[in-house]
């Protein structure tokens, strides 16, 4: 047996069910799983004892008494039978895939510790990825994880770069790495938690010197587990001299390791890490902590130059602050004068996705203005933040600056899917074409009104402001036109077109879609599946709703998963990127993984509307349909299975997903029955040809 996971219970009943689930997901010759209950007063022991019952894998071992996770872990170690040990708290979860990626690398022996990946979830859902290091403050095993943290860059299949010596070392000596351990290496060496807080600074720092010195230490940088953390009710949590435990455990460690001169940095970091952390040191505690830790320098010095960097930091930034505040009066007054001086009847100003760049329909309309309105000189309104995704020759203004006001107070013209941030002022003889950008499925405008935590503080009485700035809205069939008409009440025309975003679905041949794979590195003799789940307003982050390394791994090497999270949640899915699943979410053109694709994927996202325009398996996956109903509302059941309403196959849950991929369900003739009512509702006016019909409408005045 490779592998034995001990998990220790106190108090975990909200968490341990998804922590055991994690574990014996794994697959069916997953891990021995040694669940440990200290003496927990909660349900944690039903939950435990459940899992026992139905899975021989899972053993149970009840402690008589509450001894703390040190005395839990060695009981749980010493049932072991596994070469290799991971100790898991109740609350932490073992990322998909990572038993697979750990029994790769211990193949041919493997080290004898070996350092995990690993990130954290706050209980707001934000997800973090802790620097590597032993500055980290997580000094007891908690999962209550604190100490420095950087945004979401790994996930399950990313690597990061090769670490150094000196820096696998230096990860070695941070109790918060993750870590196996070689069972053998465990008990020949004596190596136990100790009693009390911090009692995985003794064992574990010492395993990874034993391996460090015999060249046996090895690392896994995919992201292998994941830490929850809580918001309060944890030795981690709380505050109080109790912290000061950790004092003892490191000179205990120094005493067992001969005051081994690379555990000191570790030392240091650690406990000012400690010192520093409000849930541990109180603040008119931190005094006596670093007096008694011997860190370097006087406290107080060390306040009084915190003290002084945070005024100069403040000081700082109030200077910009004012600079900021006379550069937008200095623009506004420029502005202003602008307003005055004629429109200019040859320029258009175009924007998409609050200025992310070139996207959705006002692309495609601005590249058929170039063929049939040469003309009309478009330009970009485009933020700072996303001036590489403007592709090379195509103009632009950046969002705020003097050109972007000239260009807002000039222009005749005005194509946006979205909106113009900023205010501008909507002159007399100006022309705004609002495209939008999808079919209204979720709540829209004034609809919203049920659900006032949706306009994020904008205000309904905005939402019809900015409605009164159209001049025409684009619509791409009779549903959309009728809710718009009701949610954004205002004067402006109806634009019953279509959606020009659409018309590569009718122009591209197989030719294209081939180049496209080709330039994706998928074989033509490959299944591509593109999932592409909508934004949830109730989640922080994108969590993909399906096991994407289980979907893969039971429908084989012949298909692939192509990625694309919602762009609010920015250019990576942070899944990493593998043979099977590809993270396309930075992808310019997500029209082009339609084309690339043989069926997509979705829940509730308006690309299902747009995909109904190529006549391809459409798979509705929607395990959480009551909740998004709940908080966003919908305007028709999509999973109702009625013509018009469905598009096809519909699935809730991972395993009815792969059955009917499996099962042929999601291209079978009811689907496409399905989908043929779904397309006649929803793609009316998608021929090819909506572009060409909005230019000549807009710049040309042409009839249509």
């Amino acid at each position: 047996m490779l592998l034995s996971v001990v998990v220790t219970v106190h108090r975990a009943q909200g968490y341990l069910r998804a922590t055991l689930e994690s574990v014996l997901g794994q697959g069916p010759d997953g891990p021995e799983l040694i669940v440990v209950d200290d003496a927990s007063r909660d349900g944690s022991a039903r939950i435990a004892a459940e899992f026992a019952a139905r899975d021989p894998r899972v053993r149970v071992l009840t402690l008589p008494e509450h001894r703390g996770t040190g005395p839990a872990r060695n009981a749980g170690a010493a049932e072991a039978r596994g070469r290799y040990l991971l100790f898991l708290d109740g609350d932490a979860l073992l990322r998909p895939g990572a038993l697979e990626a750990m029994t790769e690398r211990l193949a041919g022996g493997g080290p004898d510790v070996l350092l995990l990946g690993h990130d954290r979830v706050d209980w707001w859902g934000e997800v973090t990825t802790p620097e590597p290091g032993p500055g980290d403050a997580d000094g007891d095993t908690d999962g209550a994880g604190r100490g420095p943290t950087v945004p979401e860059r790994g996930a399950v299949g990313r690597e990061r770069t090769p670490r150094t010596a000196s820096g696998l070392v230096r990860d070695a000596l941070s109790t918060t790495v993750p870590r196996l351990f070689r069972r053998s290496l465990w008990t020949t060496h004596g190596l136990r938690f100790t009693d009390g807080p911090y009692e995985d600074v003794l064992p574990v720092l010492r395993a990874g010197l034993l391996a460090a010195d015999a060249g046996t230490l090895g690392a896994l940088d995919r992201i292998c587990v994941r830490h929850r953390v809580r918001r309060g009710g944890t030795f981690a949590t709380t505050p109080g001299r109790g912290h000061f435990a950790v004092l003892d455990a490191y000179e205990r460690l120094r005493a067992e390791t001969g005051h081994d001169p690379r555990t000191e940095e570790a030392r240091v970091r650690h406990l000012s890490a400690v010192r520093d952390d409000p849930g541990r040191i109180a603040p008119e505690d931190r005094a006596a902590f670093h007096r008694a830790a011997a860190l370097p320098g006087s406290y107080a010095s060390l306040l009084a130059r915190e003290t002084a960097r945070t005024a100069r930091t403040r000081g700082r930034a109030a200077l910009l602050a004012r600079r900021k505040t006379l550069r937008s009066r200095v623009m506004r007054a420029a502005y202003r004068t602008d307003l005055h001086r004629p429109l200019n009847p040859g320029l258009a100003v175009y924007g998409a996705y609050w200025n992310r760049g070139v996207a959705c329909n006002p692309a495609a309309i601005h590249a058929k203005a170039l063929e049939l309105a040469p003309h009309v000189r478009g330009v970009w309104a485009v933020s700072s933040r996303h001036l590489d995704r403007m592709p090379p020759g195509v103009p632009y203004v950046i969002e705020g600056s003097r050109a972007y006001w000239r260009a807002m107070a000039s222009a005749t013209y005005l194509i946006n899917n979205s909106s113009f941030p900023g205010g501008f002022t909507k002159r007399p003889g100006q022309r705004y074409l609002q495209t939008h950008h999808g079919t209204p499925l979720k709540t829209m405008g004034l609809d919203q009104r049920a659900y006032p935590a949706l306009t994020r503080g904008a205000g309904l009485e905005r939402i019809v402001a900015h409605a009164d700035q159209w001049d025409l809205s684009l619509s791409a069939n009779p549903h959309t036109t009728e809710i718009w008409d009701r949610v954004y009440p205002s004067g402006y025309e109806h634009l019953n077109l279509g959606y020009p975003r659409n018309d590569v679905y009718f122009t591209a041949g197989p030719e294209r879609a081939a180049e496209i794979r080709r330039r994706l590195a998928i074989g033509p003799d490959r299944t591509v599946l593109l999932y592409a789940p909508t934004h949830r307003d109730y989640r922080k982050g994108f969590v993909p709703l399906v096991d994407l390394d289980r979907l893969t791994r039971e429908l084989g090497p012949r298909y692939v998963v192509l990625v694309r999270a919602h762009y609010f949640y920015g250019r990576s899915a942070r899944l990493g990127d593998d043979a099977r699943v590809r993270d396309v979410t930075g992808y310019p053109s997500v029209e082009e993984l339609c084309l690339a694709s043989d069926a997509l994927i979705t829940d509730y996202s308006s690309l299902m509307f747009d995909y109904a325009c190529l006549d391809r398996p459409i798979i509705t996956h929607a395990p959480d349909w009551a909740a998004y109903r709940a908080s966003r509302g919908t305007y028709f059941d999509l999973l109702s299975g009625r013509p018009g309403d469905t598009p096809g196959a519909v699935t809730t849950t991972d395993d009815e997903l792969l059955e009917a991929l499996r099962g042929g369900e999601w291209r079978s003739a009811e689907a496409a029955r399905l989908r043929t009512a779904f397309r006649e509702r929803f793609c009316p006016y998608d021929d090819g040809h909506a572009a060409e019909r909005v230019v000549r409408r807009l710049f040309l005045d042409e009839g249509t």
